[in-house]
């Protein structure tokens, strides 16, 4: 039972050298796709991010505010976004940011009440306003309630904004999605780590838009 449950306690005797060797090389491995997959990025959506970054500086000066929204990994991702423009570090300008995966209970209740696919879409009903910002990332491209949160927000009026993976998946053939940066890899962990640099560099360039420096 123990070898089964804990079977690191029963294993053979391994070579500490030969391990990290192994450690060494996976990790320069993924360093090498991470600054590839990051410069392809830039080469292809360098113009687009200046236009989105204009878009929402523009929407943010007429009062707009930022709702975004994203399942497991891409929900704690949304969280981020969401804290980073509410809550910057330094001198950069606070703006108003909501991150629709916050609220247990109102998950959790319209889950049971009307279904997991209509969670976010209910919320941008409820709290989206026309000239409002919707962020929703999907590792996939997938996600049925993102894909619903964004056709909400662009029936309401709001600019919509997606990150996607893979080849973009069902978010690249929507007409709901104003701009849409796709991280093409086949790892979700590039993806993920890739769309962390896209949002962060989105976050900087509409400070600069706002700043008068772009």
């Amino acid at each position: 039972m123990t070898e089964t449950l804990y079977p690191f306690l029963h294993a053979e005797a391994v070579d500490p050298d030969s391990v990290l060797t192994e450690v060494c090389r996976s990790t320069a491995t993924k360093a090498t796709e991470i600054v590839a997959l990051r410069q392809a990025l830039a080469d292809r959506y360098g113009e687009q991010l200046v236009r989105c970054a204009r878009d929402m500086a523009r929407a943010f000066q007429r009062g707009a505010r930022l709702l975004t929204f994203g399942n497991g990994g891409s929900s704690t991702d949304a969280q981020e976004v969401a804290h980073l423009y509410l809550r910057p570090s330094g001198p950069a300008r606070p703006l108003p940011a909501l991150c629709l995966t916050h609220d247990v209970a109102v998950l959790t209740a319209l889950s049971n009440d009307v279904g997991f696919e209509a969670v976010f879409a209910r919320q941008i009903a409820a709290f989206g306003r026309p000239g409002d910002v919707a962020l929703g990332l999907s590792t996939s491209g997938g996600s049925a309630n993102v894909l619903r949160g964004f056709e909400e927000a662009s029936r309401r009026g709001l600019l919509t904004v997606g990150l996607s993976g893979y080849d973009g998946g069902r978010m690249a053939e929507s007409d709901s999605i104003d701009f849409l940066f796709v991280v093409a890899s086949e790892s979700v962990h590039r993806v993920q780590e890739a769309q962390t640099t896209v949002y962060h560099v989105l976050w900087e360039l509409t400070q600069q838009v706002l700043g008068g420096e772009l």
